[in-house]
């Protein structure tokens, strides 16, 4: 009988005979990989011992750890990788990606060269990101200039750029946003009186970058709007000595 020879134990088919044209599939290709072989009993060979075979280098001799084969890139190359990397997640400040390159090792000069490259197409911009940062935290947490100043310096950024970006927040703003935060920590202050309530709430405005005599002016008109604690005390923020326990 005449025709097409028989199909060959390695076409690229699966390897059940029952499939259309009754190929089969190469043994190295079975459903399960490689990984699906069976193992030999006994111990496993070491990777570094005698018997181990390592991949052959450029020259066909075997290469071994620490082969300069095997090493990254440039630091240049290297640099850009990692400033590329971190940027995906969030916008850094340069001097946040200056200090990841010093901790992976990349040297200065190579480093100076990548981030000055990054800042010429705006990928690294620190005006940029001290105005995003300013807007965030303010409307987000409340903070005031002096706190978000504290934190764009912790970052890298100071002189012009922070100052072009705390001037995006005014007195008025500072004022709304305490009293937000005030009014909105006043529902669990309901069990404790006017003075406790007082400390607490302006300590908690100190904290967040607000001078003394805001916070207890704030605090004061939004216990007083609400007729928190009305029962006069003589220690109350009316009283002798009560600036004396703010923080």
């Amino acid at each position: 009988m005449t025709g097409r020879p028989g199909p060959s134990p390695w076409d690229d088919e699966p390897e059940r005979s029952d499939r259309p044209g009754g190929r089969r599939r190469p043994r190295g290709d079975s459903p399960h990989g490689r990984a699906g072989r069976r193992r030999r009993s006994g111990p496993s060979p070491d990777p570094d011992g005698p018997a181990a075979v390592h991949p052959a280098g450029p020259d066909g001799s075997d290469a071994v750890p620490g082969d300069p084969a095997d090493e990254p890139g440039d630091p240049e190359s290297v640099a850009r990788a990692v400033c590329l990397r971190a940027l995906t997640g969030a916008p850094k400040t340069r001097r946040q990606l200056a200090e990841l390159l010093e901790r992976r090792g990349v040297p200065e000069d190579a480093a100076a060269a990548v981030l000055d490259r990054f800042g010429e197409v705006g990928l690294v911009d620190d005006a940029a990101f001290a105005r995003a940062w300013v807007s965030s935290r303010q409307a987000g947490r409340g903070l005031a200039r002096r706190a978000l100043k504290a934190e764009l310096r912790a970052k890298g950024v100071d002189g012009e750029d922070a100052e072009q970006a705390l001037a995006l927040v005014d007195d008025e703003d500072e004022r709304e946003a305490a009293r937000r935060l005030v009014e909105r920590r006043l529902s669990g202050l309901r069990r404790v009186d006017r003075v406790t309530a007082t400390r607490r709430l302006v300590g908690m405005l100190a904290r967040k970058g607000y001078g003394g005599g805001l916070a207890a002016a704030v605090v004061r008109d939004v216990l007083d709007g609400t007729g928190f604690g009305t029962d006069p005390d003589p220690d109350g923020p009316d009283g002798p000595g009560w600036e004396d326990d703010l923080p």
